[in-house]
C-alpha cells in the first residue's frame, strides 16, 4: 500500500492544489512557472461548476484569479491535461477565463494576461530530438517576435523529467521531482526537507485522510489506472493495426525514416515488424552512403 496519494488522480490532483487550505502549495508551485512580474501574493478559486463539459473534467480544472505582488490581476487556468486531443482541449478551455472577462456597456474589449498550466502524465512529443520537458507557447508572428503577451500556455511532460535527488537545484526542479515520484516515496526525502514540502506531504499523507477521502482516492485512483490501461491498449492495437496492413517497402521506408532520426535497432523493430538483422542491414547501408 502507498504512503502518499497519486497527484495524478482528480482526487490526489484537486487535494493538492485545488483546496483553499492549501493555497499556499499552489502559490509556490505556479511562482516557479511565471515570470517575475506575475508573482502571485494572493489567488482565489473560480466556481467552475457551469463550464460545459463532463463533471468528471471539472475536478481537475482549476481557474484562479491571482494578484501579482505589483497588485496586477491575472488568471491561471490549471489542468492535469487529457491524452486525447489535449491541445484541442487546451485552446478550448483557455477560452473560458477570457470570454468571461467580458463586460456589459460600454467595454474596450481591455483583457487580463492568461496562463495556461497543464502537467500531463503522458509524453505528446513523438520525435524524440525535439522532447522537451516544460513547453512554453505563445503567440508570434512569422518572425518569432511575440505577437500578443496576455495568452501564455505552459506545458510539462512528466515523464520527461528525470532528475534524481542529488541533480536537483531550482525550487521548480524540487515540485517536479516532488510531483512526479510522491506516489513511490515511503518517506519525504532529505533535499525536500523545507517547510512548503512538509506541508503538502501531511497534504498527500494516505494515513491522515478520513475514511470517506480514502474510499474517493480508491475510486478516482482506479478510475485513472483504468484510462491509462484504456489509452496504452489502444496505442498498442493501432500499431499491430498499421504493422500488419503495411507492405515491406513501406516498413523499409518507415525504419530509414527512424534510423535517420537515430532511433535504436529494438524500438524501430517493435514499430516496423522488421527483424533487428534486416535493420542493422539498413543502418549499415545508410551509414555507406
Amino acid at each position: 500500500m502507498a504512503t502518499y496519494i497519486n497527484p495524478y488522480t482528480d482526487f490526489g490532483f484537486k487535494k493538492l492544489f485545488g483546496e483553499e487550505g492549501n493555497k499556499d502549495l499552489l502559490i509556490d508551485f505556479l511562482n516557479q512557472l511565471l515570470p517575475p512580474h506575475h508573482q502571485i501574493a494572493d489567488l482565489a478559486f473560480r466556481n467552475n461548476e457551469n463550464m460545459p463539459d463532463v463533471p468528471a473534467e471539472r475536478k481537475a480544472i482549476f481557474d484562479i484569479y491571482c494578484t501579482a505582488i505589483s497588485g496586477e490581476k491575472f488568471i491561471v487556468e490549471m489542468q492535469k491535461a487529457k491524452m486525447h486531443f489535449f491541445k484541442d482541449r487546451s485552446l478550448f478551455y483557455s477560452t473560458f477565463p477570457i470570454r468571461e472577462q467580458a463586460q456589459k456597456g460600454d467595454w474596450d474589449f481591455r483583457l487580463q494576461p492568461v496562463y495556461f498550466v497543464a502537467i500531463l502524465d503522458f509524453v505528446y512529443d513523438e520525435e524524440t530530438d525535439k522532447q522537451k520537458f516544460l513547453r512554453e507557447v505563445a503567440l508570434k508572428d512569422q518572425d518569432g517576435e511575440l505577437f500578443y503577451d496576455k495568452l501564455h500556455f505552459k506545458f510539462l511532460q512528466m515523464p520527461l523529467f528525470n532528475k534524481q535527488e542529488h541533480e536537483l537545484q531550482t525550487k521548480f526542479d524540487k515540485w517536479c521531482y516532488f510531483l512526479k515520484n510522491l506516489s513511490s516515496f515511503d518517506h519525504i526525502p532529505a533535499i525536500l526537507n523545507e517547510p512548503i514540502f512538509s506541508k503538502a506531504f501531511g497534504t498527500a499523507k494516505l494515513a491522515a485522510m478520513t475514511a470517506e477521502q480514502r474510499s474517493s482516492y480508491e475510486r478516482s485512483l482506479m478510475y485513472y489506472l483504468d484510462m491509462k490501461n484504456v489509452v496504452k491498449t489502444a496505442v498498442d492495437d493501432a500499431v499491430k493495426v498499421a504493422v500488419k496492413e503495411a507492405t515491406e517497402d513501406s516498413k523499409v521506408e518507415i525504419a530509414k525514416i527512424m534510423l535517420a532520426d537515430n532511433e535504436t535497432n529494438e524500438k524501430i523493430a517493435k514499430y516496423t515488424g522488421l527483424t533487428v538483422e534486416q535493420i542493422q542491414q539498413l543502418r549499415k547501408q545508410s551509414n555507406q552512403k
